[in-house]
């Protein structure tokens, strides 16, 4: 485990992050942040931003503007993927495949999959379905698995299923991959449904069907109940918020695409400064309560 603690743990790289981690040095509070990329692919995909503040131009230039600010002020980012938060006593665990942080207070900014979840996905997570490789990888020795790239950033975590199972058929039809392992087959198909009965079977997809022990989604932004046990969510899958940021967990606040629609940047800014401040709040609270009863 990571021997350092933290007041905040700040969940995901794009505005809404940005904007907490931002607030939260302002606040003196010593806080993790941590994402797959630094402001996302959403951002610099965009053709036009008309509704930021004080900013009109394309989603690129916007983020160089971001991230020039970031670097000014100091912020430091965790490149990594956050696979599971878990509560212990009055703090939260986060794990990144070994490493394992803690944090007093966590921020969920992880953003949405706009794309959607394959048919069966979430029905059988847990039976076969997984979204994270070096958590369940080892599960899978001598076995076929499938894995589902959201981008050509998880090819290592392809290879590192390969390391255990017989076969991986990977899908990924963003960028172009080519792996090192002979037990690796890239298919250029789309996945359509995962099936079985009381686990998974296989995997339909366009051309055909493929039996596979297990399927693995590796996408930037995992479904929040999955991250979180016990998390709130809508039939969406967005997370239950009050104003305040506040969820269904103690310490625990959510801001950005994840608490719903609009999906709009003014709108993840402003939900990453009210949260970073309730954490602040809850944190002095916490303390008070602390102080009071030594």
């Amino acid at each position: 485990m990571d021997d350092i603690g933290y007041d905040v743990a700040i969940v995901g790289g794009g505005i809404a992050g940005f904007e907490a981690a931002l607030t939260l040095k302002t606040l003196r509070r010593k806080f993790l942040w941590v994402g797959t990329k630094q402001f996302g692919d959403k951002i610099l995909l965009a053709e036009h931003v008309s509704n930021f503040p004080s900013f009109s131009g394309t989603g690129r230039e916007l983020c160089a503007l971001l991230k020039k600010q970031a670097q000014a002020e100091e912020l430091p980012f965790l490149k990594a993927r956050i696979d599971g938060i878990y509560q212990s006593g009055e703090e939260y665990l986060l794990t990144v495949g070994e490493k394992t942080f803690r944090a007093r207070t966590v921020i969920l900014a992880t953003g949405v999959e706009t794309s959607g979840a394959v048919k069966g996905e979430r029905e059988f997570l847990g039976r076969g379905v997984s979204y994270c490789a070096v958590c369940d990888g080892a599960l899978y020795k001598g076995k076929t698995v499938a894995a589902v790239l959201s981008s050509a950033d998880f090819k290592e975590e392809a290879e590192y299923l390969a390391g255990f199972a017989k076969k991986v058929y990977v899908f990924c039809k963003k960028g172009d991959l080519s792996f090192s392992k002979e037990n690796i087959e890239s298919l250029d198909d789309t996945p359509l449904e995962v099936f079985g009965t009381r686990r998974v079977e296989g995997l339909k997809t366009a051309r055909g069907t493929i039996e596979a022990d297990g399927v693995f989604f590796l996408k930037e932004s995992v479904p929040p109940s999955s991250l979180v046990g016990g998390l709130e969510t809508d039939k969406d899958g967005h997370v239950l918020v009050q104003r305040d940021m506040a969820t269904n967990l103690k310490g625990l606040f959510a801001a950005g695409d994840v608490t719903g629609r609009p999906y709009q940047y003014a709108k993840a800014a402003g939900e990453g400064l009210v949260a970073a401040f309730s954490a602040n709040a809850f944190l002095s609270l916490q303390d008070r309560e602390n102080q009071e009863n030594l």
